[in-house]
Formats: C-alpha cells, sequence, structure tokens
C-alpha cells in the first residue's frame, strides 16, 4: 500500500466534470479519479475549512462509526477494475478490524474528516498513477503514465491530465486565468 493525500479538485472547464488529484506522499506519481460536482463538495469543504450549519452526509457517516463504538483508521483505494475504482473504509469496531465496501470520493471525504491516511494498492497506481513530466519547454508538458498504459483503457484520464497547467500544479487548484 501507498500513501497518497488530496493535492486538488480540478475542473474540466470544457465539460466541468470533477477529477480528485491524489499524489503519492514520499513520490511524483499522480492517481486522477473522476468524481462528481457533489462528491467534489464533499470532499473540499473540509479541506477549506467551511463551516456548516447541519452534518453533511459524510459529517454523519463518521459520527455513526463513532457512536458504535468505532473509528475510522484508513481507507484504501484497493482495485481499478473497467475503469471504475475502488475503495474500502477500515474501522477498528472495539479492536475488530472491519473493511467496508465504498467509493472511493465518499471513502476519500470521510478520511479527511477523521484526519486518517488514503492509502493506494500499488497495482492500481501501477495501472494508473502519472506523472508529469516538466522536462519539456513550457506549452509542451505532457502527463506520462508511471507504467505503459493501454492505450484503450483510461484514455479519458490522459486526455483530461495533458489538458491541466502543470506548472499550476500543488497551488491549491485554482485555474489560471486564459490569456
Amino acid at each position: 500500500m501507498i500513501e497518497v493525500f488530496v493535492e486538488s479538485i480540478r475542473v474540466n472547464m470544457t465539460n466541468y466534470k470533477r477529477v480528485v488529484m491524489l499524489k503519492e506522499k514520499t513520490a511524483s506519481r499522480y492517481l486522477p479519479i473522476w468524481i462528481g460536482h457533489f462528491e467534489a463538495d464533499a470532499i473540499a469543504i473540509p479541506m477549506q475549512n467551511v463551516p456548516v450549519q447541519r452534518p453533511l452526509t459524510h459529517d454523519l457517516l463518521g459520527s455513526i462509526v463513532g457512536a458504535l463504538g468505532g473509528k475510522v483508521t484508513q481507507v484504501v483505494i484497493s482495485e481499478l477494475s473497467e475503469e471504475t475504482f475502488y475503495a474500502k473504509l477500515v474501522i477498528d469496531a472495539n479492536g475488530r478490524h472491519v473493511e467496508v465496501d465504498s467509493r472511493p470520493s465518499d471513502a476519500i471525504a470521510l478520511a479527511i474528516r477523521a484526519k486518517v491516511p488514503i492509502f493506494v494498492d500499488e497495482s492500481v497506481l501501477d495501472q494508473a498513477g502519472m506523472v508529469f513530466d516538466s522536462e519539456h519547454e513550457e506549452g509542451d508538458a505532457q502527463a506520462a503514465p508511471a507504467e505503459v498504459l493501454d492505450e484503450t483503457k483510461l484514455t479519458v484520464f490522459k486526455d483530461f491530465i495533458e489538458t491541466l497547467d502543470i506548472e499550476d500544479l500543488g497551488k491549491g487548484g485554482q485555474e489560471k486565468p486564459k490569456k
């Protein structure tokens, strides 16, 4: 398992789809995962410390786990099958190890609230991880897969990543104005 963190949430300005960018803590690979608008908000709200009047769904889930005597200890992006990511919540339920199936976006939103680590199975990063090649001249920067990708798989991610301004990575996901 490889520990990652949420580097940013990006918006494709041509179709307004969101992608959460997970980055390895100790290396330069990124894992892009397409998520919905509401899921993006569920991740961004606690990251930006936005106050909410009432508990949101992921706050409620964390409260339920705690009220039942459990504690979320980590989340794992565990599998990639047919271009769909799978995740698990890992819970300590009074000393008993419990794994609960989850969508990655829900697992990430809960991990941020619970302040627990996010891990990705190495095979998932090998399949879909990307390393940004910033050695090219500006305007020619490309996203290169960490491993050779099957061209028929994950092309939607590769196409989107190639539209990102690599110089902007790590600046909180804010879009640069177009010139």
